[in-house]
Protein backbone atom coordinates (compact mmCIF):
# COMPACT_ATOMS: atom_id res chain seq x y z
CA UNK A 1 0.00 0.00 0.00
CA UNK A 2 0.71 3.61 -0.89
CA UNK A 3 2.50 5.46 2.28
CA UNK A 4 -0.50 7.58 4.06
CA UNK A 5 -0.12 11.18 4.69
CA UNK A 6 -1.40 11.96 8.12
CA UNK A 7 -4.74 13.11 6.55
CA UNK A 8 -4.99 9.89 5.02
CA UNK A 9 -4.70 8.24 8.40
CA UNK A 10 -7.81 5.46 9.33
CA UNK A 11 -9.66 6.82 12.18
CA UNK A 12 -8.55 3.78 14.77
CA UNK A 13 -4.57 5.01 13.95
CA UNK A 14 -6.45 8.46 14.99
CA UNK A 15 -8.11 7.48 18.32
CA UNK A 16 -4.50 5.20 19.15
CA UNK A 17 -2.62 8.66 18.80
CA UNK A 18 -5.05 10.60 21.61
CA UNK A 19 -4.88 8.01 23.88
CA UNK A 20 -0.83 7.72 23.77
CA UNK A 21 -1.41 11.49 24.62
CA UNK A 22 0.25 12.11 20.90
CA UNK A 23 -2.72 13.82 19.41
CA UNK A 24 -5.79 15.94 21.03
CA UNK A 25 -9.19 16.76 19.02
CA UNK A 26 -8.32 20.50 18.81
CA UNK A 27 -5.21 19.77 16.78
CA UNK A 28 -7.60 17.39 15.06
CA UNK A 29 -9.94 19.27 14.56
CA UNK A 30 -7.90 22.42 13.47
CA UNK A 31 -6.00 20.15 10.70
CA UNK A 32 -9.45 19.36 9.56
CA UNK A 33 -10.33 22.99 8.92
CA UNK A 34 -7.52 23.53 7.59
CA UNK A 35 -7.57 21.07 5.43
CA UNK A 36 -11.03 21.99 4.56
CA UNK A 37 -10.22 25.14 3.43
CA UNK A 38 -7.19 24.35 1.31
CA UNK A 39 -9.81 21.94 -0.43
CA UNK A 40 -12.41 24.06 -1.11
CA UNK A 41 -12.46 23.79 -4.98
CA UNK A 42 -13.47 20.12 -4.33
CA UNK A 43 -16.86 21.47 -3.38
CA UNK A 44 -17.42 19.09 -0.40
CA UNK A 45 -18.50 21.36 2.66
CA UNK A 46 -21.67 23.56 2.89
CA UNK A 47 -20.81 24.82 5.86
CA UNK A 48 -18.23 24.38 9.24
CA UNK A 49 -19.56 24.53 12.82
CA UNK A 50 -18.56 27.80 14.09
CA UNK A 51 -18.43 25.46 17.31
CA UNK A 52 -16.05 22.92 16.13
CA UNK A 53 -13.31 24.26 18.61
CA UNK A 54 -15.06 24.83 21.55
CA UNK A 55 -16.60 21.40 21.73
CA UNK A 56 -12.60 19.89 20.70
CA UNK A 57 -11.63 21.85 23.65
CA UNK A 58 -14.51 20.35 25.71
CA UNK A 59 -13.60 17.14 25.14
CA UNK A 60 -10.32 17.56 25.84
CA UNK A 61 -10.66 18.68 29.12
CA UNK A 62 -12.95 15.08 29.57
CA UNK A 63 -10.06 13.00 28.72
CA UNK A 64 -7.79 14.80 30.63
CA UNK A 65 -10.03 14.52 33.63
CA UNK A 66 -10.44 10.62 32.90
CA UNK A 67 -14.19 10.41 30.95
CA UNK A 68 -14.27 9.54 27.82
CA UNK A 69 -17.66 9.19 26.13
CA UNK A 70 -17.07 6.42 23.71
CA UNK A 71 -14.25 4.79 21.79
CA UNK A 72 -14.22 8.02 18.97
CA UNK A 73 -14.25 10.46 21.53
CA UNK A 74 -12.76 13.53 20.38
CA UNK A 75 -12.60 12.21 16.24
CA UNK A 76 -14.16 14.69 13.60
CA UNK A 77 -17.22 14.07 11.89
CA UNK A 78 -19.31 15.48 8.87
CA UNK A 79 -23.08 15.43 8.23
CA UNK A 80 -24.77 15.10 4.89
CA UNK A 81 -26.31 18.88 5.08
CA UNK A 82 -29.90 16.80 5.28
CA UNK A 83 -29.58 15.91 8.80
CA UNK A 84 -30.84 18.46 11.30
CA UNK A 85 -28.29 20.47 14.07
CA UNK A 86 -29.12 22.87 16.39
CA UNK A 87 -25.97 24.99 15.68
CA UNK A 88 -26.25 25.01 11.73
CA UNK A 89 -28.30 25.40 9.06
CA UNK A 90 -29.57 21.94 7.54
CA UNK A 91 -30.73 22.91 3.60
CA UNK A 92 -31.18 19.17 1.79
CA UNK A 93 -28.92 21.36 -0.65
CA UNK A 94 -31.88 23.62 -1.20
CA UNK A 95 -31.14 27.59 -1.39
CA UNK A 96 -35.48 27.28 -0.27
CA UNK A 97 -34.12 26.08 3.32
CA UNK A 98 -30.34 28.34 3.81
CA UNK A 99 -30.53 30.26 6.54
CA UNK A 100 -31.08 30.28 10.41
CA UNK A 101 -30.02 26.78 12.36
CA UNK A 102 -32.92 24.86 13.49
CA UNK A 103 -34.16 24.61 17.05
CA UNK A 104 -33.32 21.24 17.38
CA UNK A 105 -30.59 18.23 16.67
CA UNK A 106 -31.39 15.08 14.34
CA UNK A 107 -31.84 12.40 16.77
CA UNK A 108 -28.56 11.04 15.04
CA UNK A 109 -26.37 13.94 15.90
CA UNK A 110 -27.58 13.57 19.13
CA UNK A 111 -26.23 10.54 19.34
CA UNK A 112 -23.26 11.49 18.24
CA UNK A 113 -22.27 14.38 20.34
CA UNK A 114 -23.53 12.49 23.11
CA UNK A 115 -20.97 9.25 22.63
CA UNK A 116 -17.96 12.27 21.87
CA UNK A 117 -17.75 12.77 18.15
CA UNK A 118 -17.12 16.64 17.02
CA UNK A 119 -19.30 17.97 14.04
CA UNK A 120 -17.42 19.47 12.23
CA UNK A 121 -19.63 20.28 9.95
CA UNK A 122 -22.04 20.08 6.79
CA UNK A 123 -21.52 18.14 3.74
CA UNK A 124 -22.97 19.23 0.34
CA UNK A 125 -25.07 16.50 -1.59
CA UNK A 126 -27.26 16.17 -4.39
CA UNK A 127 -29.99 18.53 -3.97
CA UNK A 128 -32.82 17.16 -2.31
CA UNK A 129 -30.98 13.59 -2.55
CA UNK A 130 -31.09 13.53 -5.66
CA UNK A 131 -34.79 13.36 -6.07
CA UNK A 132 -35.82 16.52 -8.32
CA UNK A 133 -34.74 15.76 -11.83
CA UNK A 134 -34.49 12.85 -14.23
CA UNK A 135 -31.33 14.97 -15.68
CA UNK A 136 -29.80 15.91 -11.87
CA UNK A 137 -26.33 16.52 -11.88
CA UNK A 138 -24.57 14.21 -9.01
CA UNK A 139 -23.16 16.39 -6.27
CA UNK A 140 -24.88 19.54 -7.47
CA UNK A 141 -27.30 21.81 -5.05
CA UNK A 142 -28.22 25.10 -5.25
CA UNK A 143 -26.69 25.48 -1.88
CA UNK A 144 -23.25 24.38 -1.96
CA UNK A 145 -22.41 24.07 -5.98
CA UNK A 146 -21.07 21.31 -7.49
CA UNK A 147 -19.12 18.62 -5.77
CA UNK A 148 -15.91 16.97 -7.28
CA UNK A 149 -13.90 13.68 -7.77
CA UNK A 150 -10.45 14.32 -5.56
CA UNK A 151 -9.40 11.16 -8.14
CA UNK A 152 -10.19 13.82 -11.30
CA UNK A 153 -11.54 17.08 -10.43
CA UNK A 154 -13.48 16.77 -14.32
CA UNK A 155 -15.34 13.33 -12.62
CA UNK A 156 -18.47 13.05 -10.69
CA UNK A 157 -18.54 12.20 -7.45
CA UNK A 158 -21.39 10.27 -7.80
CA UNK A 159 -24.34 10.68 -5.33
CA UNK A 160 -26.52 11.85 -3.38
CA UNK A 161 -24.42 11.48 -0.41
CA UNK A 162 -21.29 13.12 -2.77
CA UNK A 163 -19.51 15.82 0.10
CA UNK A 164 -19.85 13.51 2.36
CA UNK A 165 -17.48 10.61 0.93
CA UNK A 166 -15.43 13.13 -0.89
CA UNK A 167 -14.38 15.00 2.22
CA UNK A 168 -13.30 10.93 3.74
CA UNK A 169 -11.53 10.83 0.16
CA UNK A 170 -9.05 13.73 0.37
CA UNK A 171 -8.40 13.90 4.03
CA UNK A 172 -10.67 16.84 5.26
CA UNK A 173 -12.50 14.53 7.85
CA UNK A 174 -11.78 10.67 9.08
CA UNK A 175 -15.47 10.34 9.46
CA UNK A 176 -18.77 11.40 7.16
CA UNK A 177 -22.55 10.55 7.34
CA UNK A 178 -24.46 9.89 4.52
CA UNK A 179 -27.99 8.91 4.00
CA UNK A 180 -29.21 6.36 1.49
CA UNK A 181 -32.72 5.87 -0.47
CA UNK A 182 -31.16 3.98 -3.53
CA UNK A 183 -27.04 4.00 -3.50
CA UNK A 184 -26.91 6.94 -2.19
CA UNK A 185 -24.29 5.50 0.26
CA UNK A 186 -22.81 3.33 -1.85
CA UNK A 187 -21.91 4.95 -4.91
CA UNK A 188 -20.38 8.23 -3.96
CA UNK A 189 -18.42 5.97 -1.19
CA UNK A 190 -17.06 3.06 -4.19
CA UNK A 191 -16.83 6.05 -6.61
CA UNK A 192 -14.38 8.13 -3.90
CA UNK A 193 -12.03 5.37 -2.98
CA UNK A 194 -13.73 4.88 0.78
CA UNK A 195 -15.69 2.29 3.02
CA UNK A 196 -19.18 2.80 3.19
CA UNK A 197 -22.07 0.97 4.88
CA UNK A 198 -26.04 1.48 4.06
CA UNK A 199 -27.62 -0.61 7.12
CA UNK A 200 -30.25 -2.38 8.27
CA UNK A 201 -33.80 0.18 7.38
CA UNK A 202 -34.39 0.71 11.41
CA UNK A 203 -30.74 0.46 12.62
CA UNK A 204 -30.04 4.40 12.75
CA UNK A 205 -33.43 6.50 13.60
CA UNK A 206 -34.14 9.08 10.82
CA UNK A 207 -35.62 11.52 13.10
CA UNK A 208 -35.12 15.09 11.93
CA UNK A 209 -33.45 14.02 8.60
CA UNK A 210 -34.68 15.73 5.43
CA UNK A 211 -36.47 12.55 4.13
CA UNK A 212 -37.14 10.98 0.32
CA UNK A 213 -39.38 7.92 1.47
CA UNK A 214 -39.59 6.17 4.52
CA UNK A 215 -39.33 2.24 3.23
CA UNK A 216 -36.03 2.66 2.26
CA UNK A 217 -34.36 5.74 3.42
CA UNK A 218 -31.48 5.28 6.59
CA UNK A 219 -28.27 6.97 7.02
CA UNK A 220 -24.66 5.23 7.29
CA UNK A 221 -21.24 5.55 7.91
CA UNK A 222 -18.62 6.55 5.74
CA UNK A 223 -14.38 5.96 6.29
CA UNK A 224 -11.40 5.29 5.27
CA UNK A 225 -11.31 1.48 6.71
CA UNK A 226 -13.82 -0.79 7.57
CA UNK A 227 -12.84 -0.27 11.04
CA UNK A 228 -13.70 2.98 10.92
CA UNK A 229 -17.24 2.83 9.33
CA UNK A 230 -17.91 0.04 11.70
CA UNK A 231 -16.74 2.41 15.05
CA UNK A 232 -19.24 5.30 13.40
CA UNK A 233 -21.85 2.89 12.72
CA UNK A 234 -22.38 1.26 16.50
CA UNK A 235 -21.76 4.83 17.64
CA UNK A 236 -25.08 5.90 15.34
CA UNK A 237 -27.12 2.85 16.15
CA UNK A 238 -29.73 2.44 18.90
CA UNK A 239 -33.48 3.01 19.34
CA UNK A 240 -35.31 5.88 19.04
CA UNK A 241 -39.16 6.36 20.03
CA UNK A 242 -39.66 8.82 17.44
CA UNK A 243 -39.07 6.62 14.82
CA UNK A 244 -40.53 3.25 15.04
CA UNK A 245 -39.10 1.30 13.03
CA UNK A 246 -35.90 1.33 15.12
CA UNK A 247 -37.69 -0.86 17.76
CA UNK A 248 -35.54 -3.83 17.07
CA UNK A 249 -32.25 -2.18 16.35
CA UNK A 250 -29.38 -2.75 18.58
CA UNK A 251 -27.72 -0.15 21.35
CA UNK A 252 -24.01 0.29 19.91
CA UNK A 253 -23.33 -2.71 18.53
CA UNK A 254 -19.41 -4.02 18.99
CA UNK A 255 -18.15 -5.53 15.90
CA UNK A 256 -14.64 -5.66 17.24
CA UNK A 257 -14.80 -9.36 17.16
CA UNK A 258 -15.67 -9.38 13.32
CA UNK A 259 -12.88 -6.65 12.67
CA UNK A 260 -10.67 -9.19 13.72
CA UNK A 261 -11.95 -11.56 11.18
CA UNK A 262 -8.74 -13.12 9.51
CA UNK A 263 -9.67 -16.41 7.95
CA UNK A 264 -13.58 -16.54 6.25
CA UNK A 265 -13.38 -20.65 6.49
CA UNK A 266 -16.98 -21.88 6.32
CA UNK A 267 -18.91 -18.96 4.57
CA UNK A 268 -20.43 -19.08 1.38
CA UNK A 269 -20.84 -16.02 -0.61
CA UNK A 270 -22.72 -15.86 -4.46
CA UNK A 271 -21.16 -14.06 -6.95
CA UNK A 272 -24.37 -12.07 -8.36
CA UNK A 273 -23.12 -12.53 -12.60
CA UNK A 274 -26.51 -10.68 -13.14
CA UNK A 275 -24.86 -7.19 -11.56
CA UNK A 276 -22.07 -7.86 -13.69
CA UNK A 277 -21.48 -7.09 -17.90
CA UNK A 278 -21.62 -3.46 -17.67
CA UNK A 279 -18.22 -3.10 -18.14
CA UNK A 280 -15.18 -5.75 -19.17
CA UNK A 281 -12.89 -3.62 -16.51
CA UNK A 282 -14.81 -4.07 -13.67
CA UNK A 283 -15.78 -7.29 -13.65
CA UNK A 284 -12.08 -8.43 -14.25
CA UNK A 285 -12.03 -6.59 -10.81
CA UNK A 286 -14.88 -8.32 -8.94
CA UNK A 287 -13.39 -11.63 -10.68
CA UNK A 288 -10.10 -11.19 -8.82
CA UNK A 289 -12.06 -10.40 -5.46
CA UNK A 290 -13.64 -13.72 -5.79
CA UNK A 291 -10.25 -15.03 -6.09
CA UNK A 292 -8.54 -13.15 -2.85
CA UNK A 293 -12.12 -14.23 -1.03
CA UNK A 294 -11.06 -17.95 -2.08
CA UNK A 295 -7.70 -17.77 -0.65
CA UNK A 296 -9.24 -16.39 3.09
CA UNK A 297 -11.05 -19.84 2.57
CA UNK A 298 -14.75 -18.96 1.70
CA UNK A 299 -16.54 -20.95 -0.74
CA UNK A 300 -17.35 -18.26 -3.64
CA UNK A 301 -20.13 -19.61 -6.01
CA UNK A 302 -21.55 -18.77 -9.31
CA UNK A 303 -25.00 -17.17 -8.60
CA UNK A 304 -27.72 -15.59 -10.94
CA UNK A 305 -28.76 -13.11 -9.24
CA UNK A 306 -29.99 -10.68 -9.86
CA UNK A 307 -32.03 -12.53 -12.77
CA UNK A 308 -33.14 -11.06 -15.67
CA UNK A 309 -36.56 -8.56 -15.14
CA UNK A 310 -36.44 -8.37 -11.48
CA UNK A 311 -34.39 -5.30 -10.53
CA UNK A 312 -36.40 -3.46 -13.72
CA UNK A 313 -39.55 -4.80 -11.77
CA UNK A 314 -38.32 -3.85 -8.62
CA UNK A 315 -37.20 -0.29 -9.25
CA UNK A 316 -40.54 0.56 -11.10
CA UNK A 317 -42.56 -0.49 -7.76
CA UNK A 318 -40.36 1.38 -6.00
CA UNK A 319 -40.46 4.31 -7.65
CA UNK A 320 -44.32 4.83 -7.41
CA UNK A 321 -43.76 4.24 -3.49
CA UNK A 322 -40.91 6.85 -3.21
CA UNK A 323 -43.87 9.16 -5.15
CA UNK A 324 -46.03 8.63 -3.01
CA UNK A 325 -43.79 8.79 0.28
CA UNK A 326 -41.70 11.65 -0.67
CA UNK A 327 -45.06 14.10 -0.57
CA UNK A 328 -46.24 12.81 2.65
CA UNK A 329 -42.97 12.28 4.60
CA UNK A 330 -41.69 15.98 3.31
CA UNK A 331 -44.75 17.85 4.03
CA UNK A 332 -44.31 16.60 7.89
CA UNK A 333 -40.82 17.40 7.75
CA UNK A 334 -41.20 21.02 6.24
CA UNK A 335 -44.19 21.69 8.50
CA UNK A 336 -42.33 21.10 11.77
CA UNK A 337 -39.32 23.36 11.08
CA UNK A 338 -40.47 26.85 9.59
CA UNK A 339 -38.80 28.79 7.00
CA UNK A 340 -39.95 30.08 3.92
CA UNK A 341 -41.69 26.54 2.74
CA UNK A 342 -43.98 24.71 5.11
CA UNK A 343 -44.72 21.73 2.25
CA UNK A 344 -43.51 20.06 -1.04
CA UNK A 345 -46.18 22.38 -2.99
CA UNK A 346 -44.77 25.47 -1.09
CA UNK A 347 -41.32 24.55 -2.49
CA UNK A 348 -42.07 23.67 -6.18
CA UNK A 349 -43.25 27.17 -6.05
CA UNK A 350 -40.17 28.49 -4.18
CA UNK A 351 -38.24 27.10 -7.16
CA UNK A 352 -40.29 28.61 -9.96
CA UNK A 353 -40.15 31.86 -8.48
CA UNK A 354 -35.72 31.64 -8.02
CA UNK A 355 -35.31 29.02 -10.85
CA UNK A 356 -32.24 31.02 -11.79
CA UNK A 357 -30.43 30.33 -9.12
CA UNK A 358 -32.06 26.64 -8.00
CA UNK A 359 -32.70 25.46 -11.67
CA UNK A 360 -30.05 26.45 -13.84
CA UNK A 361 -29.29 23.13 -15.33
CA UNK A 362 -32.19 21.14 -15.10
CA UNK A 363 -35.64 20.88 -13.22
CA UNK A 364 -37.75 19.76 -10.52
CA UNK A 365 -40.24 17.38 -12.41
CA UNK A 366 -39.73 14.39 -9.77
CA UNK A 367 -41.21 17.30 -7.29
CA UNK A 368 -43.83 18.33 -10.03
CA UNK A 369 -44.97 14.38 -10.12
CA UNK A 370 -44.74 14.02 -6.54
CA UNK A 371 -47.35 16.64 -5.25
CA UNK A 372 -49.93 14.51 -7.56
CA UNK A 373 -49.76 11.76 -5.83
CA UNK A 374 -52.31 10.62 -3.26
CA UNK A 375 -52.35 9.70 0.35
CA UNK A 376 -50.43 6.89 2.21
CA UNK A 377 -53.83 4.98 1.71
CA UNK A 378 -53.96 5.14 -1.89
CA UNK A 379 -54.45 1.37 -2.86
CA UNK A 380 -51.85 2.16 -5.73
CA UNK A 381 -49.48 2.75 -3.41
CA UNK A 382 -50.05 0.22 -1.13
CA UNK A 383 -50.27 -2.49 -4.40
CA UNK A 384 -46.43 -1.07 -5.37
CA UNK A 385 -45.02 -1.00 -1.65
CA UNK A 386 -46.25 -4.77 -1.09
CA UNK A 387 -45.00 -5.79 -4.66
CA UNK A 388 -41.11 -4.43 -4.03
CA UNK A 389 -40.83 -5.77 -1.04
CA UNK A 390 -42.28 -9.07 -2.09
CA UNK A 391 -39.68 -9.14 -5.39
CA UNK A 392 -36.53 -7.51 -3.35
CA UNK A 393 -36.87 -9.62 -0.05
CA UNK A 394 -39.14 -12.77 -0.42
CA UNK A 395 -38.18 -13.44 -4.39
CA UNK A 396 -35.02 -11.08 -4.33
CA UNK A 397 -32.13 -11.37 -1.38
CA UNK A 398 -33.78 -14.31 1.09
CA UNK A 399 -34.55 -16.49 -2.37
CA UNK A 400 -31.24 -16.39 -3.34
CA UNK A 401 -29.44 -16.56 0.44
CA UNK A 402 -32.10 -19.80 1.30
CA UNK A 403 -31.32 -21.14 -2.41
CA UNK A 404 -28.02 -21.25 -2.48
CA UNK A 405 -27.17 -21.70 1.62
CA UNK A 406 -25.13 -18.02 1.24
CA UNK A 407 -23.73 -15.95 3.60
CA UNK A 408 -23.72 -12.88 1.24
CA UNK A 409 -23.92 -11.76 -2.30
CA UNK A 410 -20.72 -10.15 -3.84
CA UNK A 411 -21.06 -7.70 -6.46
CA UNK A 412 -19.79 -4.82 -8.35
CA UNK A 413 -20.25 -1.55 -6.39
CA UNK A 414 -19.32 1.14 -9.45
CA UNK A 415 -18.68 1.67 -12.76
CA UNK A 416 -15.51 4.21 -13.40
CA UNK A 417 -16.66 7.76 -12.75
CA UNK A 418 -18.08 9.48 -15.81
CA UNK A 419 -17.47 12.89 -16.90
CA UNK A 420 -19.53 16.01 -15.03
CA UNK A 421 -22.16 16.84 -17.54
CA UNK A 422 -24.58 19.47 -16.71
CA UNK A 423 -26.47 19.71 -19.47
CA UNK A 424 -26.92 16.02 -20.03
CA UNK A 425 -26.89 14.89 -16.41
CA UNK A 426 -25.55 11.70 -15.03
CA UNK A 427 -24.21 9.03 -16.87
CA UNK A 428 -24.26 5.82 -14.40
CA UNK A 429 -23.41 2.77 -16.23
CA UNK A 430 -23.80 0.01 -13.73
CA UNK A 431 -23.51 -1.13 -10.16
CA UNK A 432 -25.45 -3.19 -7.48
CA UNK A 433 -27.18 -1.21 -5.07
CA UNK A 434 -31.31 -1.32 -5.51
CA UNK A 435 -31.85 -4.77 -4.60
CA UNK A 436 -30.71 -4.19 -0.91
CA UNK A 437 -31.78 -0.47 -0.99
CA UNK A 438 -35.55 -1.58 -1.83
CA UNK A 439 -35.09 -4.34 0.69
CA UNK A 440 -33.91 -1.89 3.49
CA UNK A 441 -30.86 -5.17 3.64
CA UNK A 442 -27.79 -4.14 5.03
CA UNK A 443 -24.94 -3.18 1.78
CA UNK A 444 -20.96 -2.33 2.41
CA UNK A 445 -19.09 -1.33 -0.24
CA UNK A 446 -14.98 -1.41 0.30
CA UNK A 447 -11.60 -0.52 -2.46
CA UNK A 448 -11.34 -3.39 -4.69
CA UNK A 449 -9.08 -1.75 -6.95
CA UNK A 450 -8.80 1.50 -10.20
CA UNK A 451 -9.37 1.96 -13.74
CA UNK A 452 -7.33 4.51 -15.25
CA UNK A 453 -6.67 5.69 -11.65
CA UNK A 454 -10.41 5.95 -10.63
CA UNK A 455 -11.66 3.58 -7.93
CA UNK A 456 -13.88 0.88 -8.22
CA UNK A 457 -15.58 -0.86 -5.05
CA UNK A 458 -17.13 -4.22 -4.28
CA UNK A 459 -20.19 -5.17 -2.62
CA UNK A 460 -21.52 -7.41 -0.11
CA UNK A 461 -25.39 -7.71 0.79
CA UNK A 462 -27.21 -9.75 2.90
CA UNK A 463 -30.49 -10.12 4.65
CA UNK A 464 -31.65 -7.69 7.46
CA UNK A 465 -29.07 -7.25 10.24
CA UNK A 466 -26.32 -9.16 8.96
CA UNK A 467 -24.17 -6.22 9.70
CA UNK A 468 -21.73 -8.17 11.85
CA UNK A 469 -21.34 -10.72 8.96
CA UNK A 470 -20.81 -8.62 6.29
CA UNK A 471 -18.34 -5.87 8.40
CA UNK A 472 -16.22 -9.70 9.37
CA UNK A 473 -15.85 -10.32 5.31
CA UNK A 474 -15.28 -6.94 3.82
CA UNK A 475 -12.64 -6.49 7.26
CA UNK A 476 -10.65 -9.78 6.30
CA UNK A 477 -10.88 -8.84 2.75
CA UNK A 478 -9.76 -5.22 3.32
CA UNK A 479 -6.53 -6.82 5.31
CA UNK A 480 -5.28 -9.23 2.66
CA UNK A 481 -5.69 -6.42 -0.42
CA UNK A 482 -5.27 -3.11 0.56
CA UNK A 483 -6.33 -1.87 -2.51
CA UNK A 484 -7.17 2.08 -1.31
CA UNK A 485 -5.23 4.55 -2.85
CA UNK A 486 -5.21 7.95 -2.10
CA UNK A 487 -6.59 10.79 -4.78
CA UNK A 488 -4.02 12.93 -6.49
CA UNK A 489 -6.57 15.57 -6.78
CA UNK A 490 -5.41 15.75 -10.59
Amino acid sequence: MDPLTPDQLPVEQLVRAMDSGQLSARVLVARSLERAESLAQLGAIIAINPAAMEAAEALDAERAAGHLRGPLHGVPVLLKDNIDTADMPTTAGSLALAGAPLPRDAALSRRLRDAGLVILGKANLSEWANFRSTRSVSGWSSAGGQCRNPYALDRSPCGSSSGSAVAVSAGIAPLAVGTETNGSIICPSSTNGVVGIKPTLGMISRSGIAPIAHSQDTAGPIARTVAGAAALLSAMAGPDPADPATAGAPERPDYGEALATERLDGLRIGLGRGFMGFDDRVDALVERAAADLRALGAEVVELDFPPEGLVEAMDTASFEVLLTEFKADLDTYLSGRGGPVSSLAELVAWNREHAQEVMPWFGQELLERAIERGPLSDPAYLEALETMRRLSRDEGIDAALRGRELDAILAPSNAPAWVIDPINGDHYRGGSSSPAAIAGYPNLTVPAGQIAGLPIGISLSGTAWTEERLIGIAAAYERATHHRRAPALR
